[in-house]
């Protein structure tokens, strides 16, 4: 007589940052198995404790050292302003916890190594929040690209724009917390060619500078051996149709809008041939990175394969060099 093997205990969360971004990270755990929210962190008592409520978390902190030292506390989601990713993240690896780093990983490739470093003398997990590469249009989307069915990738195009209201006082608008569309924002169409083509041979960029010194908008042309390109272009002046393209020699993937949320997209043929792909995905999707971590604790594993650190911190790399183009650098660097 065989026994019917239990499920594991889910992963305890503690989330520190009490955005927009958290808050989905909260919501979309509840939809998992695979993890529980247990406590949220924030430099202010009275934000983490609305938060605690807003996310019905037992416990609220005010204290991030206290928090990280908390027993019942196995995995850290890092969701505070870009700049201080690296602080946060750091923290977090040196009390032994697993940790979540929301995207861009960091301000630069720099801080980015620094991390993978520590995480790595620790023997803790660590893994970039780029929750897009998990969704279940992009498993399919790569599984197309494994058989084959596209040819020689020759083109890839992605965007993300959105308008925002100019507010000094926002965090898209403060360099000193990283603001601007590059590091929020064109993110994510450089992870996703990334994703499709891997690391870049060559990066040019071009950028409109806003009146308080982050970048408006930002397009980056990246060069891949063979003659291969990818365009990214974000935006937080303008309002964009958000889709993105994976251009072959025998057909074309063609990701609706919204590319990086959960969507659906078509596969068109040179023939003509046409299949169309539907993902209906309840929730925000930002759940299935949350399962990708405790999947990788559970086999014993430092890191993912499908977001390896190496990779993002090419992707950091990928940023600087567009950075340094255009003249974009951040007063903490």
């Amino acid at each position: 007589m065989t026994t019917r093997a239990q499920n594991p205990p889910p992963l305890r969360w503690a989330i520190v940052g009490t955005g927009g971004i958290a808050t989905a990270f909260a919501d979309d755990l509840r939809l998992s198995d695979a993890g529980e929210l247990v406590a949220v962190g924030s430099r202010s008592a009275a934000r983490a404790e609305a938060f605690a409520a807003r996310t019905s978390a037992p416990r609220a902190h005010s204290d991030q050292a206290e928090l990280l030292a908390a027993d019942d506390v196995d995995a850290v989601y890092v969701a505070v302003p870009h700049s201080a990713h690296h602080a946060v993240a750091l923290a977090a690896i040196e009390a032994g916890k697993a940790v979540l780093v929301e995207k861009p990983f960091t301000i630069n490739r720099g801080q980015a190594e620094e991390l993978v470093k520590a995480a790595r003398s620790r023997g803790v997990f660590l893994m970039e929040a780029m929750w897009t590469r998990f969704l279940p249009h992009m498993v399919r989307v790569r599984e197309l690209l494994a058989q084959g069915r596209l040819g020689d990738v020759r083109l890839v195009t992605a965007e993300h724009g959105a308008w925002f209201r100019h507010d000094p006082e926002h965090r898209m608008f403060d360099p000193h917390l990283g603001g601007g569309a590059l590091l929020d924002l064109g993110v994510y169409p450089l992870s996703f060619m990334s994703m499709v083509l891997g690391a870049p041979a060559s990066v040019l960029a071009a950028t409109q500078f806003g009146d308080t010194g982050v970048d408006g908008q930002t397009a980056v042309v990246l060069g891949y051996e063979q003659g291969r390109q990818a365009v990214a272009t974000s935006s937080m002046q303008a309002f964009l149709p958000n889709r993105a393209s994976i251009a072959g020699t025998d057909g074309r993937i063609d990701i609706d809008a919204t590319w990086y949320r959960p969507t659906s997209f078509t596969l068109t043929e040179r023939t003509g041939a046409v299949e169309r792909y539907e993902f209906p995905v309840p929730g925000n999707g930002l759940r299935y990175q949350t399962e990708e971590v405790a999947r990788c604790l559970r086999e014993g594993l430092l890191e993912s394969p499908v977001l390896p650190l190496a990779e993002s911190c090419e992707i950091m790399g990928t940023m600087d060099a567009a950075r340094t183009q255009v003249g974009l650098r951040y007063p903490e660097e």
